[in-house]
C-alpha cells in the first residue's frame, strides 16, 4: 500500500496511490494514529502537490558510513556498530521542494537513502520484533554540507539545516528492505546505483540499536545511510533518487536569497 501526504491548495491530506502512481483515493485523517477509511474523494497525482509523507513528531535518525563502499570512499572503515546522528524536523521537505544551499557552506552533496517510517512507540525492541514497528518506507536525500562536517567535527549542522533532508514521494507499506535499489541521478546522469544488501547493519539492527538509546515514536524516521557515489550538488541543479518499488523522490537545489 501507497499512502502520500498532499495538498490541492487547501489544508494537507492523506490518501492512497495506485500501483502506476497515477491517482490518490483519499482518506480520513492520519493513517499513523487513525485506521484507513475512504473518503470518496480521488485526485490525480499531477494535479496535487505532494508534501513531505511524514512530518516527524520527534525526530529523524541518521546513519553514517552504513554502505562499506561509501565509507571506503570517505576515507575509512565502516564501523563495526551503527554511527547515529540527529536531524532536526525542521531539515524536513517534501519532493519538488527546493533545497536551499546557505552562504555558510561551499561544499554540499547528495545522499540518496532508504528512509524507515516507524509505525507504533519501541524502546529496546529487539532485532527479532523490530521490522513489526515499522510503519513504511520512504525515499530520502540526506543533504550534507561537507566542509561544516569537517570542520565541526560532529554533524548536526551539516546535515541538520533547514530543507536538508527531502522526503518522499510517498510511504510504501509492503517493502522488503533488502531487496532494494537505489540510484541517484544529478541533471539525469546516474552518480549512485547500489543494493539495499549492501548495507552494512540491515534495518532491524538499526532500529533496535536506535531504540536502545531513544524511544522510538510513530512517525519518527530513520535513515539508512547511502551507497557509494556520493558528490558535490550546486545550485541549479536536480538531484531525483529512486526507490525499488516506492518510487523517485525530486528535487532542485537553489542558492539561499
Amino acid at each position: 500500500m501507497r499512502i502520500a501526504r498532499f495538498t490541492t491548495g487547501e489544508d494537507p491530506a492523506y490518501g492512497l496511490v495506485d500501483g502506476a502512481g497515477e491517482k490518490i483515493a483519499e482518506i480520513t485523517g492520519d493513517p499513523l494514529y487513525q485506521r484507513i477509511e475512504l473518503t470518496g474523494a480521488t485526485h490525480l497525482v499531477e494535479d496535487v502537490r505532494l508534501l513531505a509523507p511524514v512530518i516527524p513528531r520527534s525526530k529523524v535518525i541518521g546513519i553514517g558510513k552504513n554502505y562499506a563502499d561509501h565509507a571506503k570512499e570517505m576515507g575509512g572503515e565502516a564501523p563495526t556498530t551503527p554511527l547515529m546522528f540527529l536531524i532536526p524536523n525542521t531539515a524536513v521537505v517534501g519532493p519538488g521542494d527546493p533545497v536551499v544551499i546557505p552562504a555558510v557552506t561551499e561544499e554540499v552533496s547528495y545522499e540518496g537513502e532508504l528512509a524507515v517510517i516507524i509505525g507504533r512507540m519501541a524502546k529496546d525492541v529487539a532485532v527479532e520484533q523490530a521490522l513489526s514497528t515499522v510503519f513504511g518506507y520512504t525515499v530520502a536525500n540526506d543533504v550534507t554540507a561537507r566542509d561544516l562536517q569537517r570542520s565541526d567535527g560532529q554533524w548536526a549542522r551539516a546535515k541538520g539545516m533547514d530543507t536538508f533532508c527531502p522526503l518522499g514521494p510517498w510511504i510504501e507499506t509492503d517493502l522488503d528492505p533488502t531487496a532494494c535499489r537505489i540510484r541517484t541521478t544529478l541533471d539525469g546522469e546516474v552518480v549512485q546505483d547500489g543494493p539495499t544488501s549492501d548495507m552494512v547493519h540491515g534495518v532491524a539492527e538499526l532500529i533496535a540499536f536506535a531504540s536502545q538509546a531513544f524511544t522510538l515514536l510513530p512517525g519518527d524516521v530513520i535513515l539508512t545511510g547511502t551507497p557509494a557515489g556520493v558528490g558535490q550538488v550546486v545550485a541549479g541543479q536536480r538531484v531525483e533518487v529512486e526507490v525499488d518499488q516506492i518510487g523517485t523522490l525530486s528535487n532542485p537545489f537553489v542558492s539561499a536569497g
